[in-house]
Protein backbone atom coordinates (compact mmCIF):
# COMPACT_ATOMS: atom_id res chain seq x y z
CA UNK A 1 0.00 0.00 0.00
CA UNK A 2 1.55 3.18 -0.42
CA UNK A 3 2.61 5.74 1.97
CA UNK A 4 2.64 9.33 2.86
CA UNK A 5 5.81 11.32 4.52
CA UNK A 6 4.18 12.96 7.33
CA UNK A 7 4.71 16.43 7.65
CA UNK A 8 3.47 16.22 11.67
CA UNK A 9 6.17 14.75 12.57
CA UNK A 10 9.10 17.08 14.86
CA UNK A 11 11.53 14.74 15.13
CA UNK A 12 14.82 15.87 12.66
CA UNK A 13 15.57 13.23 10.33
CA UNK A 14 12.77 10.40 11.75
CA UNK A 15 10.61 9.41 8.50
CA UNK A 16 7.07 8.78 9.48
CA UNK A 17 4.34 6.95 6.78
CA UNK A 18 0.90 6.52 7.35
CA UNK A 19 -1.28 3.69 5.61
CA UNK A 20 -3.69 5.80 3.72
CA UNK A 21 -3.87 4.91 0.08
CA UNK A 22 -1.95 6.98 -2.75
CA UNK A 23 -4.02 8.78 -5.58
CA UNK A 24 -2.81 6.38 -7.98
CA UNK A 25 -2.48 3.47 -6.48
CA UNK A 26 -2.96 0.64 -8.72
CA UNK A 27 -1.81 3.04 -11.98
CA UNK A 28 1.08 1.09 -13.78
CA UNK A 29 3.49 3.05 -15.93
CA UNK A 30 5.78 2.02 -18.28
CA UNK A 31 8.36 4.68 -19.31
CA UNK A 32 11.33 4.67 -21.31
CA UNK A 33 12.99 7.56 -20.74
CA UNK A 34 16.48 9.09 -20.37
CA UNK A 35 17.87 12.22 -18.68
CA UNK A 36 15.52 14.91 -17.22
CA UNK A 37 12.23 15.37 -18.47
CA UNK A 38 10.64 12.09 -19.33
CA UNK A 39 12.36 10.58 -15.48
CA UNK A 40 10.79 13.85 -14.01
CA UNK A 41 6.83 12.65 -15.46
CA UNK A 42 7.63 9.27 -13.94
CA UNK A 43 8.83 10.44 -10.70
CA UNK A 44 5.63 12.49 -10.08
CA UNK A 45 3.34 9.76 -10.94
CA UNK A 46 5.37 7.20 -8.76
CA UNK A 47 5.52 9.67 -5.59
CA UNK A 48 1.48 9.94 -6.20
CA UNK A 49 1.39 6.04 -6.27
CA UNK A 50 1.61 4.87 -9.79
CA UNK A 51 3.52 1.52 -9.95
CA UNK A 52 6.94 2.84 -12.30
CA UNK A 53 8.57 0.49 -14.41
CA UNK A 54 11.88 2.01 -15.60
CA UNK A 55 12.65 0.00 -18.59
CA UNK A 56 16.88 0.65 -19.52
CA UNK A 57 19.02 -0.90 -21.96
CA UNK A 58 21.45 -3.41 -20.60
CA UNK A 59 23.88 -0.29 -20.09
CA UNK A 60 21.82 1.20 -18.07
CA UNK A 61 20.10 4.86 -18.42
CA UNK A 62 22.73 7.04 -18.94
CA UNK A 63 22.85 9.64 -16.32
CA UNK A 64 23.56 6.83 -13.69
CA UNK A 65 26.97 8.02 -14.96
CA UNK A 66 26.80 11.57 -15.57
CA UNK A 67 29.49 13.71 -13.63
CA UNK A 68 29.31 17.64 -11.97
CA UNK A 69 25.90 18.80 -12.64
CA UNK A 70 24.08 15.66 -13.97
CA UNK A 71 25.67 13.62 -10.85
CA UNK A 72 21.81 14.80 -8.84
CA UNK A 73 19.80 13.59 -12.03
CA UNK A 74 19.26 10.00 -11.65
CA UNK A 75 19.22 9.56 -7.75
CA UNK A 76 16.55 12.23 -7.90
CA UNK A 77 14.64 11.76 -10.81
CA UNK A 78 14.15 7.56 -10.72
CA UNK A 79 12.74 7.30 -7.06
CA UNK A 80 9.76 5.09 -6.37
CA UNK A 81 10.70 3.18 -9.54
CA UNK A 82 11.62 -0.34 -10.34
CA UNK A 83 14.05 -1.45 -12.91
CA UNK A 84 13.79 -3.78 -15.79
CA UNK A 85 17.05 -4.12 -18.19
CA UNK A 86 16.43 -4.93 -21.32
CA UNK A 87 17.40 -5.23 -25.01
CA UNK A 88 15.17 -3.24 -27.31
CA UNK A 89 16.63 -4.08 -30.52
CA UNK A 90 16.01 -7.76 -30.19
CA UNK A 91 13.17 -9.50 -30.87
CA UNK A 92 12.49 -11.45 -27.79
CA UNK A 93 13.07 -7.89 -26.05
CA UNK A 94 10.42 -6.23 -28.00
CA UNK A 95 8.30 -9.20 -27.28
CA UNK A 96 8.92 -8.73 -23.28
CA UNK A 97 8.34 -4.58 -23.56
CA UNK A 98 5.12 -6.00 -25.39
CA UNK A 99 3.84 -7.95 -22.65
CA UNK A 100 4.54 -5.40 -20.02
CA UNK A 101 3.29 -2.34 -22.26
CA UNK A 102 -0.10 -4.65 -22.03
CA UNK A 103 -0.74 -4.92 -18.14
CA UNK A 104 -0.11 -1.35 -18.49
CA UNK A 105 -2.15 2.06 -17.81
CA UNK A 106 0.18 4.54 -19.08
CA UNK A 107 3.74 4.29 -21.63
CA UNK A 108 6.04 7.68 -21.28
CA UNK A 109 9.21 8.27 -23.70
CA UNK A 110 11.07 10.86 -24.40
CA UNK A 111 13.15 9.45 -27.70
CA UNK A 112 12.96 10.71 -31.03
CA UNK A 113 9.74 9.97 -32.44
CA UNK A 114 11.66 7.33 -35.22
CA UNK A 115 13.53 5.46 -32.74
CA UNK A 116 9.81 4.44 -31.26
CA UNK A 117 8.52 3.73 -34.42
CA UNK A 118 11.18 1.53 -35.32
CA UNK A 119 10.78 -0.19 -32.66
CA UNK A 120 7.10 -1.12 -32.70
CA UNK A 121 6.57 1.03 -29.66
CA UNK A 122 5.19 4.23 -30.72
CA UNK A 123 1.21 5.54 -30.05
CA UNK A 124 -0.02 4.77 -33.42
CA UNK A 125 0.83 1.05 -32.98
CA UNK A 126 0.20 0.67 -29.20
CA UNK A 127 -2.85 2.33 -29.45
CA UNK A 128 -4.36 0.14 -32.02
CA UNK A 129 -3.00 -3.06 -29.48
CA UNK A 130 -4.94 -1.03 -26.40
CA UNK A 131 -7.31 1.75 -26.99
CA UNK A 132 -7.39 2.03 -23.28
CA UNK A 133 -3.81 3.15 -23.53
CA UNK A 134 -2.71 6.47 -22.26
CA UNK A 135 0.73 7.55 -23.61
CA UNK A 136 3.11 10.12 -22.80
CA UNK A 137 5.41 11.66 -25.17
CA UNK A 138 7.94 14.55 -24.22
CA UNK A 139 9.60 16.09 -26.79
CA UNK A 140 11.43 19.26 -27.54
CA UNK A 141 8.64 21.08 -29.49
CA UNK A 142 5.30 20.39 -30.28
CA UNK A 143 4.57 19.20 -34.00
CA UNK A 144 5.34 22.49 -36.06
CA UNK A 145 8.37 24.01 -38.25
CA UNK A 146 10.94 23.53 -35.52
CA UNK A 147 10.00 19.95 -34.09
CA UNK A 148 13.02 18.54 -36.37
CA UNK A 149 15.53 20.26 -33.93
CA UNK A 150 17.21 18.43 -30.86
CA UNK A 151 15.96 20.77 -27.77
CA UNK A 152 18.26 21.10 -24.50
CA UNK A 153 17.19 22.80 -21.78
CA UNK A 154 19.34 25.67 -22.11
CA UNK A 155 18.31 25.78 -26.34
CA UNK A 156 15.01 26.55 -25.69
CA UNK A 157 15.54 28.97 -22.73
CA UNK A 158 17.69 30.38 -25.33
CA UNK A 159 15.43 31.00 -28.24
CA UNK A 160 12.46 30.99 -25.79
CA UNK A 161 12.99 34.62 -24.00
CA UNK A 162 13.96 32.92 -20.44
CA UNK A 163 18.20 33.03 -20.68
CA UNK A 164 17.68 36.99 -21.65
CA UNK A 165 15.91 37.75 -19.13
CA UNK A 166 17.70 35.81 -16.36
CA UNK A 167 21.00 37.66 -17.40
CA UNK A 168 22.32 41.01 -17.56
CA UNK A 169 21.70 42.97 -21.10
CA UNK A 170 23.85 41.88 -23.83
CA UNK A 171 24.85 38.61 -21.84
CA UNK A 172 21.97 35.78 -21.58
CA UNK A 173 22.53 33.45 -18.88
CA UNK A 174 20.58 30.01 -18.34
CA UNK A 175 18.50 29.57 -15.41
CA UNK A 176 20.08 27.79 -12.35
CA UNK A 177 18.05 24.87 -12.72
CA UNK A 178 16.63 22.19 -15.64
CA UNK A 179 13.66 24.26 -15.04
CA UNK A 180 12.20 23.08 -18.79
CA UNK A 181 12.83 19.74 -18.21
CA UNK A 182 11.11 19.59 -14.37
CA UNK A 183 8.58 21.63 -15.86
CA UNK A 184 8.15 19.87 -19.01
CA UNK A 185 7.55 16.61 -17.23
CA UNK A 186 5.55 17.77 -14.52
CA UNK A 187 3.18 19.04 -17.43
CA UNK A 188 3.05 15.37 -18.71
CA UNK A 189 2.21 13.77 -15.76
CA UNK A 190 -0.52 16.73 -15.70
CA UNK A 191 -1.68 15.46 -19.16
CA UNK A 192 -1.52 11.66 -17.88
CA UNK A 193 -3.92 12.15 -14.66
CA UNK A 194 -6.26 14.22 -17.20
CA UNK A 195 -6.45 11.86 -19.58
CA UNK A 196 -7.05 9.16 -17.06
CA UNK A 197 -9.89 10.92 -15.61
CA UNK A 198 -11.42 11.54 -19.34
CA UNK A 199 -10.39 7.82 -19.87
CA UNK A 200 -13.45 7.38 -16.53
CA UNK A 201 -15.59 8.78 -18.58
CA UNK A 202 -14.86 7.80 -22.42
CA UNK A 203 -13.12 4.32 -21.74
CA UNK A 204 -10.50 5.28 -24.43
CA UNK A 205 -7.32 6.28 -23.85
CA UNK A 206 -5.27 9.32 -25.77
CA UNK A 207 -1.65 10.65 -26.54
CA UNK A 208 -0.66 13.41 -24.34
CA UNK A 209 2.78 15.73 -25.69
CA UNK A 210 4.57 17.80 -23.55
CA UNK A 211 7.34 19.79 -25.17
CA UNK A 212 10.51 21.59 -23.49
CA UNK A 213 10.34 24.89 -26.02
CA UNK A 214 6.31 25.57 -25.50
CA UNK A 215 7.18 25.42 -21.44
CA UNK A 216 10.01 27.65 -21.43
CA UNK A 217 7.46 29.99 -23.43
CA UNK A 218 5.05 29.52 -20.62
CA UNK A 219 7.41 30.35 -18.19
CA UNK A 220 8.15 33.98 -19.90
CA UNK A 221 4.24 34.64 -20.60
CA UNK A 222 4.53 36.90 -17.75
CA UNK A 223 6.52 39.00 -19.87
CA UNK A 224 5.38 38.61 -22.88
CA UNK A 225 2.10 40.27 -21.04
CA UNK A 226 3.74 42.78 -19.72
CA UNK A 227 4.60 44.10 -23.29
CA UNK A 228 0.88 43.41 -24.60
CA UNK A 229 -0.43 45.57 -21.48
CA UNK A 230 2.17 48.60 -21.49
CA UNK A 231 3.75 48.55 -24.67
CA UNK A 232 7.24 48.43 -23.19
CA UNK A 233 9.16 45.28 -23.57
CA UNK A 234 10.46 43.28 -20.44
CA UNK A 235 13.75 44.34 -19.17
CA UNK A 236 16.15 41.63 -18.45
CA UNK A 237 15.62 40.73 -14.65
CA UNK A 238 18.76 42.66 -13.61
CA UNK A 239 17.92 45.98 -15.27
CA UNK A 240 14.16 45.02 -14.39
CA UNK A 241 12.36 48.37 -12.68
CA UNK A 242 11.03 46.87 -9.46
CA UNK A 243 7.52 47.62 -8.73
CA UNK A 244 8.64 48.16 -5.12
CA UNK A 245 10.75 50.84 -3.97
CA UNK A 246 12.60 48.23 -1.42
CA UNK A 247 13.18 44.58 -3.36
CA UNK A 248 16.88 44.00 -3.86
CA UNK A 249 20.09 42.41 -2.69
CA UNK A 250 22.25 44.41 0.22
CA UNK A 251 25.61 43.58 0.87
CA UNK A 252 25.82 44.36 4.62
CA UNK A 253 28.52 44.34 7.73
CA UNK A 254 31.31 41.57 7.47
CA UNK A 255 30.32 41.22 3.41
CA UNK A 256 27.53 39.33 3.73
CA UNK A 257 24.58 39.34 1.69
CA UNK A 258 20.73 39.23 2.34
CA UNK A 259 17.68 40.22 0.32
CA UNK A 260 15.45 42.30 1.71
CA UNK A 261 11.60 43.74 0.68
CA UNK A 262 9.62 46.40 1.75
CA UNK A 263 6.30 46.24 0.03
CA UNK A 264 3.92 48.95 0.26
CA UNK A 265 3.45 51.66 2.59
CA UNK A 266 2.21 49.82 5.21
CA UNK A 267 5.54 48.21 5.25
CA UNK A 268 7.09 51.24 4.76
CA UNK A 269 5.89 52.56 8.03
CA UNK A 270 7.19 49.54 9.81
CA UNK A 271 10.55 49.12 8.61
CA UNK A 272 11.12 53.04 9.29
CA UNK A 273 9.95 52.78 12.69
CA UNK A 274 11.58 49.53 13.38
CA UNK A 275 14.88 50.90 12.31
CA UNK A 276 14.82 54.51 13.66
CA UNK A 277 14.32 56.01 9.88
CA UNK A 278 12.27 58.95 11.06
CA UNK A 279 13.52 61.40 8.44
CA UNK A 280 12.74 59.08 5.63
CA UNK A 281 9.30 58.31 7.71
CA UNK A 282 8.49 62.12 7.30
CA UNK A 283 10.30 62.61 3.66
CA UNK A 284 7.51 63.86 0.81
CA UNK A 285 9.66 62.31 -1.86
CA UNK A 286 9.53 58.90 0.39
CA UNK A 287 6.07 58.83 1.03
CA UNK A 288 4.28 56.30 -1.29
CA UNK A 289 5.43 53.28 -2.90
CA UNK A 290 5.64 54.87 -6.53
CA UNK A 291 7.35 57.30 -4.87
CA UNK A 292 10.15 55.25 -3.46
CA UNK A 293 10.45 53.42 -6.99
CA UNK A 294 11.10 57.07 -8.48
CA UNK A 295 13.69 57.77 -5.93
CA UNK A 296 16.16 54.80 -6.14
CA UNK A 297 18.83 55.71 -7.84
CA UNK A 298 19.30 58.37 -4.57
CA UNK A 299 17.72 56.47 -2.26
CA UNK A 300 18.69 53.27 -2.41
CA UNK A 301 22.63 53.75 -2.57
CA UNK A 302 21.58 55.80 0.82
CA UNK A 303 20.13 52.85 2.11
CA UNK A 304 22.86 50.63 1.63
CA UNK A 305 25.09 52.83 3.45
CA UNK A 306 22.80 52.65 6.33
CA UNK A 307 22.35 48.86 6.36
CA UNK A 308 26.76 48.34 6.52
CA UNK A 309 26.66 48.54 9.64
CA UNK A 310 24.17 45.25 10.76
CA UNK A 311 25.11 41.36 10.33
CA UNK A 312 22.68 39.81 7.97
CA UNK A 313 21.92 37.64 10.74
CA UNK A 314 20.76 40.88 12.81
CA UNK A 315 19.00 41.85 9.93
CA UNK A 316 16.97 39.03 9.57
CA UNK A 317 15.84 39.12 13.14
CA UNK A 318 14.22 42.57 12.74
CA UNK A 319 12.86 41.81 9.49
CA UNK A 320 11.26 38.43 10.46
CA UNK A 321 10.00 39.93 14.29
CA UNK A 322 8.44 42.72 11.97
CA UNK A 323 6.63 40.59 9.64
CA UNK A 324 8.59 42.01 7.01
CA UNK A 325 9.95 39.53 3.92
CA UNK A 326 13.23 38.66 3.92
CA UNK A 327 15.93 35.84 2.64
CA UNK A 328 19.15 34.65 2.93
CA UNK A 329 20.81 33.55 0.31
CA UNK A 330 22.17 30.09 0.68
CA UNK A 331 23.67 27.50 -1.49
CA UNK A 332 21.91 24.21 -2.31
CA UNK A 333 24.29 22.28 -0.27
CA UNK A 334 23.08 24.07 2.67
CA UNK A 335 19.31 23.29 2.30
CA UNK A 336 20.32 19.67 4.04
CA UNK A 337 20.13 21.33 6.89
CA UNK A 338 17.49 23.69 7.39
CA UNK A 339 15.27 23.48 9.79
CA UNK A 340 12.11 24.13 8.32
CA UNK A 341 12.71 21.37 5.66
CA UNK A 342 14.11 18.91 8.57
CA UNK A 343 11.23 19.67 10.80
CA UNK A 344 8.03 19.48 8.13
CA UNK A 345 9.60 16.03 6.61
CA UNK A 346 10.52 18.04 3.43
CA UNK A 347 14.05 15.59 3.20
CA UNK A 348 13.16 11.89 2.94
CA UNK A 349 15.89 9.24 4.28
CA UNK A 350 17.06 7.46 0.57
CA UNK A 351 19.80 5.03 -0.08
CA UNK A 352 21.68 6.01 -3.31
CA UNK A 353 22.08 3.30 -6.17
CA UNK A 354 25.90 2.35 -4.97
CA UNK A 355 24.51 2.23 -1.10
CA UNK A 356 25.05 5.81 0.16
CA UNK A 357 22.43 7.19 2.59
CA UNK A 358 21.11 10.47 1.90
CA UNK A 359 17.90 12.20 2.34
CA UNK A 360 16.34 13.93 -0.83
CA UNK A 361 13.38 16.38 -1.54
CA UNK A 362 9.96 15.35 -1.52
CA UNK A 363 7.52 17.01 -3.74
CA UNK A 364 6.13 20.52 -2.46
CA UNK A 365 2.73 19.44 -1.71
CA UNK A 366 0.96 17.99 0.77
CA UNK A 367 -2.25 15.30 0.66
CA UNK A 368 -4.59 15.99 3.38
CA UNK A 369 -1.76 17.02 5.17
CA UNK A 370 0.53 14.78 4.33
CA UNK A 371 3.62 14.44 1.89
CA UNK A 372 4.28 11.69 -0.62
CA UNK A 373 7.40 10.19 0.52
CA UNK A 374 9.90 7.20 -0.58
CA UNK A 375 8.71 4.30 -0.82
CA UNK A 376 11.27 2.75 -3.61
CA UNK A 377 15.09 3.95 -3.20
CA UNK A 378 16.16 4.52 -6.97
CA UNK A 379 16.79 0.82 -8.40
CA UNK A 380 19.68 -0.12 -9.28
CA UNK A 381 20.37 -1.23 -12.85
CA UNK A 382 17.80 -4.45 -13.66
CA UNK A 383 16.64 -4.63 -9.91
CA UNK A 384 13.27 -5.85 -10.37
CA UNK A 385 13.96 -7.78 -13.65
CA UNK A 386 13.32 -11.25 -12.64
CA UNK A 387 10.13 -10.38 -10.52
CA UNK A 388 8.61 -8.25 -13.42
CA UNK A 389 9.49 -10.91 -15.67
CA UNK A 390 7.89 -13.66 -13.61
CA UNK A 391 4.82 -11.50 -12.96
CA UNK A 392 4.45 -11.56 -16.74
CA UNK A 393 4.17 -15.13 -16.79
CA UNK A 394 7.46 -16.33 -17.75
CA UNK A 395 8.64 -19.55 -16.42
CA UNK A 396 12.46 -20.02 -14.65
CA UNK A 397 13.76 -21.63 -17.25
CA UNK A 398 12.34 -19.38 -19.48
CA UNK A 399 13.83 -16.44 -17.76
CA UNK A 400 17.21 -17.89 -17.58
CA UNK A 401 17.31 -18.14 -20.98
CA UNK A 402 16.73 -14.59 -21.97
CA UNK A 403 19.29 -13.74 -19.24
CA UNK A 404 21.78 -16.54 -21.14
CA UNK A 405 20.69 -14.81 -24.35
CA UNK A 406 21.76 -11.30 -23.38
CA UNK A 407 18.01 -10.35 -23.90
CA UNK A 408 17.82 -9.02 -19.99
CA UNK A 409 19.89 -7.95 -17.14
Amino acid sequence: MGKYQSIHDKNVGTTMTSSKPLPLQGIRVVEFTHMVMGPTCGMVLADLGAEVIKVEPLAGDSTRKLLGSGAGFYPLFNRNKKSLALDLQSAKGREVALRLIATADIVSENFKASTMQKLGLDYAHLSKLDERLIYVSHKGFLPGPYDHRTALDEVVQMMGGLAYMTGRPGDPLRAGSSVNDIMGGMFGAIGAMAALMQRNTTGKGQEVQSALYENNVFLVAQHMMQFAVTGQAAAPMPEKISPWGIYDVFSVKNQEQIFLAVVGDTQWGIFCQAFGFADWLDDARLKTNNDRVRARGWFIPLLRERLLQHTAAQLAAIFEAQGLPFAPITDPQHLFDDPHLQQTGGLAPMTLPDGRETRVPLLPLTLDGERPGVRLNPPKLGEHTDALLQGLGYTAPEISTLHADGVVL
